[in-house]
């Protein structure tokens, strides 16, 4: 590797990506993607792998998704200048989406009449078609239920648009017109690619730039090498429960994380079978950047001169087994598989908490509700469809820092919708927007708070579906004495005497006058509580964060008549509470989860997953669902021999039905 050509190549590299990222959404059509900014573009190398990523604008999370298995299906000698492949399929593509809403573009990059790269580019189409507007309901059964699926083909062949296929993609949405400006939007940005990278090449050679391309993708490995070093050698095992449709469905995410010397594998095994809703994320044979988003965090959050590009990935490996929730096979649903990566993401923090030396950082809140609304345009009185805002809750509090009021670190690329557009573009009015005082999990560095947002329907029935929501039943974990912060809420017509909580939103429809409140869930804590700078406690109460009584509870904070901190009756309450108890050493999972592990112990129910992917793929989820209902009905924690005599009475009996 030249150190220096890597240097310089690097940053020449991400120039032309940010440009090209910059371009597609000042370009786009849709609020999700100029707004919100649920999009990006890259470039990838002949093999597949992207050697430039861009960080400051769209989503930054899927450094490395895989184009390999895509970019198989076509012979290189067939590419064209102009060529464009398009498609929306998770399942032939192995993962390179991972729901059909992201609808993904692909273009070779000639210089000189030489193939030289690849551009990609992915929007998450508003809608796609299927049974709701959105196309997404975390009830969806199928991969049918939510829209048009279409393995890779080309759109344009030497540059001439391939109108069928596109149609095709505009015939099954309700919102054509706004599709077609996202899909011209990366287009753009694919074309100013290879215009800089045939600027690029003129400056230093074809040759220098592909030799560069190799050594900014080496480089970025070697920083992961070493940041993996740091990390003490063992094997560190974390699980944590996905929460299903029903009340009292939940799905196991069991993650190993074993480091040896500079390398990193992710064992997924023990994890639950794919599931009947919209949950299930394809994650194919290699290592997917979904699956290990929080491992990519710690390398670029200890090394932030690291290149974003695969390089990163090559000294993390996976191992997930296909029929899984987390790599699930044709045809499962999953356009709500946002609910799985959180998940994910969380059980592989758990691991770095117990090899870190001191931890990193406990639970955010672990949930990202996507509102979208469909409705009359009040222009036209065409059918519309438009996303309201993300809604994702605080992240949690880290060593040595407090957790991100209202943003989990996981969803901080998205943007939030300013109350303006919604109000214009929808009959949507909002009521109220606002963090949630007291909802942050207690700790020596605090959770971030929860986020509500209430809104009313002020025009015609309206049909509201929401995605990712989650954390209704278990808490987001403290670590080391810090509290689990709060739970997810939803309530329609809060406040009135038709008040009623609705849970998981599938399809909820709002007539003229509901009014919908979504509160999120929030960061739990880290650390003792009673270790927090009582500055820092002080100030929450005065930003209207932290009420006096909580602050008393949870802090051991004193404060007189006119609300000043009582510094001697503080010293006084604190030092009686420490003799009264040691703060909880490792997690702290509220009283719900310790419920399920006294009933469940994490292994054995690991246990049952790995026995139910023996099983035929229809039967496989009905097993894990029959067994945990008899074990919910009869109330006895499980033992090795309850399990065995459950897995011989459902497997022999029932499927025969």
């Amino acid at each position: 590797m030249d150190e220096m050509r890597a240097a310089i190549l690097s940053n020449r590299f991400n120039a032309i990506v940010e440009e090209a990222s910059t371009t597609l959404y000042r370009t786009a059509k849709t609020t999700f993607v100029k707004v919100v900014q649920d999009y990006q573009c890259a470039m990838a190398t002949l093999d597949g792998e992207m050697f430039a990523y861009p960080l400051q604008s769209g989503v930054t999370s899927i450094i490395g998704a895989p184009l390999q298995k895509t970019l198989s299906m076509f012979r290189q000698e067939e590419w064209q200048e102009g060529d464009c492949v398009i498609t929306n399929d998770p399942f032939s593509t192995e993962g390179l989406l991972t729901h059909i809403m992201d609808i993904t573009l692909i273009r070779p990059i000639f210089v000189e009449g030489r193939l030289i790269a690849f551009g990609w580019a992915f929007v998450h189409a508003t809608d796609v078609g299927g049974a709701v507007p959105g196309s997404i309901s975390p009830h969806f059964t199928e991969v049918f239920q939510e829209g048009l699926r279409v393995r890779p083909m080309k759109l344009y062949r030497a540059g001439v648009l391939n109108e069928d296929i596109r149609d095709i993609y505009l015939d099954n949405s309700r919102i054509p017109e706004e599709m077609w400006g996202d899909l011209k939007a990366m287009l753009g940005s694919l074309v100013g690619m290879e215009r800089r990278m045939v600027q690029l090449c003129r400056r230093y050679g074809q040759d220098a730039v592909r030799a560069g391309m190799d050594d900014v993708l080496s480089f970025a490995e070697e920083k992961a090498r070493s940041v993996i070093k740091g990390i003490p050698d063992g094997v560190y095992r974390f699980p944590d429960y996905l929460e299903g449709i029903e009340d009292g469905e939940f799905s196991l995410i069991n993650c190993e994380m074993t480091v040896e010397g500079d390398e990193v594998t992710f064992d997924f095994r023990g994890t639950d079978p794919q599931i009947p809703a919209a949950y299930n994320l394809t994650s194919g044979s290699r290592t997917h950047s979904q699956l290990v988003q929080a491992m990519v965090s710690y390398v670029l959050t200890v090394e932030p001169t690291t290149p974003r590009n695969t390089g990163i990935l090559r000294p993390i490996k996976t191992r997930t087994p296909k029929g899984t929730i987390l790599n699930a096979e044709f045809p499962a649903a999953g356009g709500a598989r946002v609910a799985s990566n959180n998940r994910v993401f969380d059980t592989i923090i758990g691991c770095l908490d117990q090899a870190v030396p001191g931890g990193i950082g406990a639970a955010g809140a672990g949930m990202l509700g996507i509102i979208v609304v469909g409705q009359p345009d009040r222009r036209t009185g065409h059918n519309r469809v438009n996303v309201v805002n993300p809604i994702c809750g605080g992240g949690g509090g880290r060593n040595g820092r407090d957790g991100v009021d209202a943003t989990d670190v996981r969803y901080g690329t998205l943007k939030n919708i300013p109350a303006e557009f919604i109000e214009v573009e929808t009959f949507l009015r909002i009521r109220s927007y606002r963090l949630v005082p007291d909802s942050q999990g207690a700790g020596k560095w605090r959770g971030g708070a929860a986020i509500s947002i209430e809104f009313e329907n002020t025009g015609p029935r309206a049909t509201i579906t929401v995605r990712g929501l989650n954390r209704f039943h278990f808490r987001p974990w403290g670590v080391d004495g810090g509290q689990a912060g709060c739970l997810t809420e939803v309530l329609a017509n809060p406040g009135t005497d038709r008040e009623r909580s609705i849970g998981k939103i599938t399809v909820h429809v709002m007539e003229t006058g509901d009014v919908l409140r979504i509160t999120s869930s929030a960061g739990g804590g880290f650390g003792d509580p009673l270790a927090r700078d009582a500055a820092s406690v002080m100030a929450d109460m005065r930003g209207g964060l932290l009420t006096a009584e909580e602050a008393s509870n949870s802090y051991g904070i004193v404060t007189d008549e006119d609300g000043r901190l009582d510094e001697a009756a503080t010293a006084a309450l604190r030092m009686r509470r420490s003799r009264e108890g040691k703060p909880s050493q490792g997690f702290v999972w509220g009283a719900e989860r310790d419920a399920q592990d006294r009933l469940w112990p994490p292994s054995l129910r690991a246990s049952l997953a790995e026995e139910a992917l023996k099983e035929h793929p229809r039967r496989r989820h009905l097993l894990v669902s029959r067994v945990c209902e008899e074990v919910r009905r009869s109330g006895q924690p499980v033992k090795p021999e309850i399990l065995t005599e459950l897995l011989g009475r459902y497997r022999n009996d029932s499927y025969r039905h």
